[in-house]
């Protein structure tokens, strides 16, 4: 009843403003001087320096300050493929969240295709107005050839936060954990459950920052060299790891392990499972709406630390920590492209900004200005460099 009352309540704000997003003029339109410095005759000279010199457009145009959030509506939130018509909302939602904490102006692009040849297309036919792209809501695998090669063909930097949002943030949270259960990441043992787009991001920069004792669990069970039908994304992460392969379930492979990271379903993740594992179990429990386990649960089979993707428990893993003050250090520094060292140094900055860590405390807020800074100054020292 409390979940259906918050959706009533959503949809009369969005009724109310007919969505959440306007634009506004930076510039003063009062009288015929204003116009002609804003459009013409004034601004046939800036489309002249343009023309000449294309890197004007970066300190001229909106070029300087905007990013496309791209989505074609196939894997929107928890729900599912609805297509580019509902994928709006949740573009718009982005868009606002780039706004009001990282200062960046961004616009939905809600595609109405889903193959991936014509998304790429359509991306860099628009990228010449914008300074960044984030991809959203693109269903695995497609999601990761579209950011691959977009990442390739394009001079702008270029992010599916589907992944890297998750992955960044999760990685993050870990850092923290691991010093509370006193474990080394050398040492550290991770299942990864569910090898979506966030849990291949996930595992590439755990792999990235050190954390290599790991195992994957798809819909079929672990992920080994046994399977004949693994993508190459799943082959990648499977290479990654060192630790010692094994075969069957999830509950199979979570037996003496340390840490739990859940980018499935809810249920996936029982009261048995989690005895099963090492003397300090770590849950990461990011199912959405619904968690893999409800932290309750969790905590009476023994959990040590439990982080969800919900607001209502403590421990938020929210993308939305990383995607508004990642984008803008890379548009204000110009950095060509993301690459998984800024993710890796994001992360560590943002453990640091937790200062009194606890077991419901290991990472900030996303309404924490410390945390945005933390982001946005981790992205500036890998520029500086």
């Amino acid at each position: 009843m409390i979940k259906n009352k918050k959706y009533e309540e959503s949809i009369k704000l969005h009724k109310k403003h007919g969505g959440k997003l306007e634009v506004i003029s930076k510039v003063p339109l009062k009288n015929k001087n204003d116009l002609s410095l804003a459009y013409t005759p004034g601004v046939a000279g800036v489309c002249e320096a343009i023309a000449k010199n294309p890197k004007l457009a970066r300190e001229l145009t909106i070029k300087k300050n905007t990013v496309a959030i791209v989505s074609d509506g196939s894997a929107i939130l928890g729900l599912g493929n609805l297509g580019p018509l509902a994928s709006i909302p949740v573009m718009e939602g982005k868009a606002a969240i780039f706004k009001n904490f990282g200062g960046v102006d961004a616009f939905p692009i809600c595609v109405d295709t889903q193959d991936t040849e014509e998304i790429i297309k359509l991306v860099k036919q628009i990228a010449p107005v914008f300074g960044g792209i984030n991809l959203e809501d693109i269903s695995a695998p497609r999601c990761f050839e579209v950011e691959e090669r977009l990442r390739r063909e394009l001079d702008i930097p270029v992010m599916h936060d589907d992944q890297w949002g998750a992955a960044t943030v999760g990685l993050s949270a870990l850092i923290n954990a691991l010093k509370l259960a006193k474990i080394k990441k050398e040492n550290v043992k991770v299942v990864v459950a569910g090898v979506g787009s966030a849990g291949v991001a996930t595992g590439r920069l755990l792999h990235a920052y050190g954390i290599t004792n790991t195992i994957f669990c798809d819909s079929k069970g672990i992920i080994n060299k046994k399977r004949t039908d693994l993508t190459k994304e799943k082959k990648e992460l499977l290479k990654g790891s060192t630790l010692k392969e094994r075969t069957g379930t999830l509950a199979d492979a979570l037996i003496d392990m340390d840490v739990f990271i859940g980018l499935s379903k809810p249920g996936t993740l029982t009261e048995e499972m989690i005895k099963s594992m090492g003397p300090k179990p770590i849950l990461f429990t990011l199912a959405n709406p619904t968690p893999e386990i409800m932290p309750e649960a969790a905590h009476k089979a023994g959990a040590f630390i439990v982080a969800t993707g919900r607001s209502d428990y403590p421990n938020q893993i929210n993308n939305s920590l990383v995607f508004p003050n990642a984008f803008k250090a890379m548009l204000d520094y110009q950095i060509p492209q993301f690459k998984n060292e800024i993710f890796t140094t994001i992360a560590v900055a943002l453990a640091n900004v937790v200062k009194k860590l606890n077991k419901e405390n290991i990472i900030p807020s996303m309404f924490d200005k410390k945390a945005g800074i933390a982001v946005y100054k981790a992205v500036a020292s890998l520029a500086k460099k």
